[in-house]
């Protein structure tokens, strides 16, 4: 399959070059706590060998840095960070990794008086001075506040669109160009559109393409691959994560799936690709990582799909997020919400709290939920 890609400048992450026509390079992030030591390198190390060009991990505190230390010596592989909400870390971990992913939504949380474009150029100071790359990552469910108040409710494709194109426009005005791009949904007709809208914007600059909260497989490998097709079959795309809901002894599956779909997509072994039927359930979750505070998150998921499989034929979403950083922002347009902390699962309808139940309680209060929904359905279908 002859495949044009988008003419988009090349930036330097490690060992690896991303955009410039270099290969689609595919990526995956540790589910590890960052300060396990020993576990992260592990992790890492296999993510690596499964042949990862860069690996993410995340850090939320100072203990997670002074970690970050100790796993660079250990490892060898492209290494990216997560800055969180506390984009003050740079200065720890830039020194130690050869890129840095902020969240353009999540600069407000510290120092609300300060401009968001001196929290930037902050960060671009120390990605300069220890030669990292930065990635501007918008995700759809922690876009800036201030931005998403222009526009409709229900518009979340603008607000993104919007988010990325001043930061790219703030980066260039100060020279830095070593950048990437990635515009984030759980919807991968959404992660298409947005994607594609924003090549159209700035065709020079990198895309790192992702179905955030994808789910277990096989399900968040055919929305990921239905998202990867459409935008790299179109030559968007310059680096790849599939996000999958697995343990972490299965993680390299991620890098795995990954160079399959890429190379399906190039030989022409293209799947009948059909949008998310709106007629039917669709459950999406999380991949886990190394916010997650309890790990029996993992077995809810499955379990939740399993629970659910009566109600397949009734459109209804359900979303199973594994942290308190992403989970409430990104259960709220969910039929039902599931974020889980250490102890308690909290369950939402929308925007709208339900409570927070045990692990060995969510279940029954869910489907409690899920009846209700079905019930108004059929009332809605006869009355019409």
């Amino acid at each position: 399959m002859q495949i044009q890609r988008n003419p988009t400048r090349p930036v330097r992450v490690g060992s690896i070059t991303i955009g410039g026509g270099n290969p689609i390079a595919v990526q995956s992030m540790t589910a590890t706590h960052t300060t396990d030591i020993d576990a992260t390198v592990a992790l890492v190390n296999d993510l690596h060998r499964a042949g990862a060009d860069v690996v993410r991990i995340a850090v939320d505190s100072d203990k997670d840095a002074e970690a970050l230390g100790e796993i660079r010596k250990q490892t060898t592989a492209n290494l990216s960070v997560d800055l969180q909400e506390n984009y003050r870390l740079v200065v720890k971990v830039a020194p130690h990794v050869n890129k840095v992913r902020y969240n353009p939504g999540h600069l407000y949380h510290h120092e609300k008086t300060k401009p968001w474009q001196d929290k930037v150029k902050f960060i671009v100071e120390a990605a300069v001075a220890n030669d990292c790359a930065i990635r501007v990552g918008v995700n759809c469910g922690s876009v800036d506040p201030a931005i998403k108040d222009k526009f409709d409710p229900h518009d979340s494709i603008g607000p993104m669109l919007a988010s990325a194109a001043e930061h790219c426009e703030l980066l260039d005005s100060i020279g830095f160009t070593r950048y990437v791009v990635s515009l984030k949904d759980s919807d991968p007709t959404k992660v298409v559109e947005v994607n594609r809208r924003f090549a159209e914007m700035r065709p020079d600059v990198p895309l790192h393409l992702g179905v955030t909260e994808a789910g277990l497989p096989p399900d968040g490998i055919i929305k990921t691959r239905i998202a990867f097709e459409q935008l790299i079959g179109r030559g968007i795309g310059d680096t790849i994560r599939v996000s999958l809901t697995v343990p972490n002894s299965k993680k390299p599956m991620e890098i795995e799936v990954g160079r399959q779909i890429v190379e399906d997509i190039y030989q022409g072994r293209l799947r009948s690709v059909v949008a998310l039927d709106p007629t039917k359930m669709n459950i999406i979750s999380c991949p886990s990582c190394s916010r997650v505070e309890n790990e029996a998150f993992v077995e809810l998921a499955q379990q939740v799909k399993e629970m659910t499989a009566y109600a397949k034929d009734y459109a209804i979403t359900i979303a199973v997020m594994g942290c308190r950083v992403n989970g409430p922002g990104e259960t709220d347009d969910a039929d039902l919400g599931l974020w889980c902390g250490p102890a308690k699962v909290n369950l939402k309808r929308r925007s709208e709290p339900i409570g927070a139940f045990g692990y060995d309680e969510i279940l029954p209060k869910l489907r409690e939920e899920l009846d209700a929904l079905i019930a108004q359905q059929k009332a809605t279908t006869t009355t019409h």
